[in-house]
């Protein structure tokens, strides 16, 4: 089991509105040269601010990679600390995309839940990487926006039961500089990872044939 090599998938978002940089693609582009160490195979993607694109993308990513986790990052202007978000929501999806488009229904996938929770504790991984020292302040949310970034998170979460994640980072130079929001993403990335291998461990001891 342990030479196996685990895959992560980190998506980020193209540019949108005022930002015509997206922080989240270009923290996510730090976070591949800094990778995740030599046995997780990490694979990243700049994720369209488009509803449609998004219903045919995150599944693909599931279905291609079958992957460990799957994190999503995307940037919010109102932000000063990187943000865990704890979970998505169905409904409210009411702001144009790119392509000028909103979903008839104004939700992600009709019948769905109105609220689905990652199963990774947002708090436990925020405690810890602030305890690191890492210099980047680290804060939780319950509520990802009702735009793009809440639609690939509910979408996601839908799709892996809740194995994914979604991180916000504030704009660049907001305070932070593209290589502070790349280490960031690592220590979080690497902590829920941690996080998810001891919930297994649990789960394997529990079933030990």
């Amino acid at each position: 089991m342990d030479n196996i090599k685990r895959t992560v998938v980190v998506t980020g978002f193209e540019p949108f509105g005022e930002h015509t940089v997206n922080a989240s693609w270009v923290a996510v582009q730090e976070l591949k040269k800094l990778g995740l160490g030599k046995d997780i195979d990490l694979h990243v993607y700049e994720v369209p601010v488009e509803y449609q694109a998004v219903q045919s993308l995150v599944p693909s990513l599931w279905n291609q990679y079958d992957p460990q986790l799957v994190v999503h990052v995307g940037v919010s202007g109102m932000a000063t600390t990187v943000t865990l978000e704890k979970c998505g929501r169905n409904h409210g999806y009411k702001g144009l995309d790119n392509s000028r488009f909103c979903p008839h229904s104004q939700c992600c996938i009709e019948g769905g839940p109105d609220c689905i929770d990652s199963v990774i504790d947002m708090e436990s991984v925020c405690k810890r990487v602030t305890a690191s020292g890492l210099g980047v302040a680290v804060s939780v949310s319950k509520d990802a926006g009702r735009y793009l970034c809440d639609f690939t998170y509910y979408t996601s979460l839908y799709l892996s039961r809740g194995r994914s994640a979604f991180v916000h980072v504030p704009p660049i130079g907001r305070p932070y500089s593209e290589v502070d929001l790349g280490r960031a993403l690592q220590a979080i990335v690497q902590e829920m990872l941690d996080l998810l291998d001891q919930a297994e461990g649990k789960i394997h001891c529990r079933h030990v044939h």
